[in-house]
């Protein structure tokens, strides 16, 4: 028998990776809404069968785990892209660059506050927080950033902040254009800066003002 091409043998595994793909994605956006939602609710929105997600995932705790890994690497590489230079403009920046993964900040924004997912988070978006850490340290010491708090505690309320506006943004549905401006505004009047000194930097700071237009 001849051997097998190199194009039926990677079909199976094609249709795996992209049948775990969509599954992750039903999970995203069915949890992102119930927290609480059975394994049944994220198969059937994934167009798959149960025993199929099983075939990915040993049980739900297992998807969910996934979830918040796969989620938290979205996220982390934005914090990667963060930029050197002005450290308000660079908090900002990624501020509205991690809005613009808006279903991947809401879903593990949603798991990461119960006590079962905690830990599993938090170690997961160590990446994130550490970026955000190192731009305030940075900011306090430059004198760009309010020097009135700890730095760990600016970079928590900075994390709270962007968690405030996406709740927010749940409850009165505006769009993602709205949200961008909103959370930026935010975070920059955490760090220290009036709302109109805000406003002026984000039309000026050709960063900002290219990632608003957007």
């Amino acid at each position: 028998m001849p051997p097998t091409s190199d194009p039926v043998r990677r079909a199976p595994r094609r249709d795996a990776a992209e049948n775990r793909e969509a599954i992750l994605a039903a999970a995203a956006t069915v949890l992102a809404e119930a927290p609480d939602a059975p394994l049944d609710a994220i198969a059937q929105a994934a167009g798959l069968s149960r025993r199929a997600v099983y075939g990915h995932f040993r049980d739900r705790n297992a998807l969910v785990r996934a979830l918040i890994d796969h989620g938290a690497e979205r996220l982390n590489e934005v914090a990667r892209s963060a930029i050197s230079g002005d450290e308000r403009v660079a908090l900002a920046l990624l501020a509205a660059r991690i809005w613009s993964e808006v279903e991947q900040v809401r879903v593990v924004a949603r798991l990461a506050v119960s006590d079962a997912y905690l830990d599993v988070a938090a170690g997961a978006l160590a990446p994130l927080r550490a970026a955000i850490r190192a731009l305030v340290e940075r900011g306090i010491l430059s004198g760009t950033l309010r020097g009135d708090l700890p730095a760990g505690l600016l970079a928590r309320l900075i994390e709270e902040a962007a968690i405030t506006v996406l709740a927010e943004s749940v409850r009165s549905g505006f769009d993602r254009a709205q949200g961008t401006g909103f959370v930026m505004r935010s975070v920059l009047s955490t760090v220290g800066l009036g709302w109109r000194e805000a406003g002026v930097l984000i039309e000026t700071a050709p960063p900002l003002r290219a990632v608003r237009s957007a």
